[in-house]
């Protein structure tokens, strides 16, 4: 599945990396913690998080992560979108809680 048809599917928000919502996404990790995601997250999965800095975006571009999913709402702060924009990362949004967005890209990536 590309980023593209999870943000088609799940009537995803894009805040940024529209050049690159044709990625492969290859699984999903689900963490606020960034050392966490740091040291487990694995490249071309979705990071699903409330984080909303721009240190979030320096980890998904070490990374190679295809994308951030900002969840309950929450929108990047200026600095995030900005860094996001020069990195050309997908910074997707919705209102659903970590939980039900989890659940939610899993099955949309396992079928």
């Amino acid at each position: 599945m590309t980023v593209k048809q999870l943000v088609e599917k799940l009537n995803l928000t894009v805040f940024s990396g529209q050049e690159n919502l044709d990625v492969e996404i290859t699984g999903g990790y689900a963490s606020d913690l960034l050392s966490d995601v740091m040291g487990f997250a694995k490249e071309g999965e979705v990071w699903i998080t409330l984080q909303t800095h721009k240190n979030v975006i320096a980890i998904a571009s070490l990374k190679e992560l295809a994308a951030v999913v900002l969840v309950k709402n929450f929108q990047p702060d200026e600095d995030m979108l900005q860094q996001a924009i020069r990195e050309e990362i997908p910074v997707l949004g919705t209102s659903e809680e970590t939980f039900e967005t989890v659940g939610k890209i899993y099955e949309a990536i396992k079928s």
